[in-house]
C-alpha cells in the first residue's frame, strides 16, 4: 500500500510541475508577454482614472470652499455651477471694470517656433505657412 501511495504522489507532483512549466513557457512567448503588458496597462489606466477622479473631486471641493470665502468676504454671490464660465476671452468679466486682454502670438514668435515660413511676401501680407522641407540645390 505504501508503494501505491508514493506512486500516486509522484504522478500528482509530475502533473503539477508539468502544468507550471507549461504556464511559464507560455508566459515567455510573445503572446504571453503581450498579455502581461496588456494587463499591466489596463491596471495602470484604471489607477490613473481613479486618481483623476479623486483630483477632480478635490478641486471641486476646494473651489466650493473658496467660493464660500469670496462670498463671505465680498458679499458677491457666486454662480450656482462653479465650472460654468459666463464670460468669453476679450470681453468683460463679471465683477471687473476692465475687459480681459487675450494674448495672441506675434509673427516673430511663430517664426521662432518654426510654425510659419520665412515670411518673404509683400508688405502687410501675412507670412506663408511652411508646407514641407526645402530641397537642396544641386543635390
Amino acid at each position: 500500500m505504501s508503494r501505491l501511495f508514493w506512486f500516486g504522489a509522484g504522478i500528482a507532483a509530475g502533473i503539477a510541475i508539468s502544468r507550471r512549466m507549461a504556464e511559464a513557457a507560455r508566459q515567455a512567448t510573445p503572446a504571453g508577454v503581450a498579455a502581461n503588458v496588456g494587463d499591466a496597462v489596463r491596471e495602470l489606466a484604471g489607477a490613473l482614472g481613479t486618481f483623476g477622479a479623486e483630483v477632480r473631486a478635490g478641486m471641486n471641493e476646494r473651489e466650493r470652499e473658496l467660493a464660500d470665502v469670496v462670498e463671505v468676504q465680498s458679499g458677491l454671490a457666486s454662480p450656482a455651477d462653479p465650472g460654468a464660465r459666463s464670460w468669453v476671452p476679450g470681453q468683460g468679466v463679471p465683477g471687473f471694470t476692465r475687459p480681459v486682454r487675450t494674448i495672441r502670438p506675434t509673427p516673430g514668435d511663430l517664426h521662432r517656433r518654426g510654425e510659419l515660413g520665412s515670411g518673404t511676401g509683400q508688405a502687410g501680407e501675412a507670412p506663408r505657412p511652411v508646407r514641407g522641407r526645402a530641397r537642396r540645390a544641386g543635390g
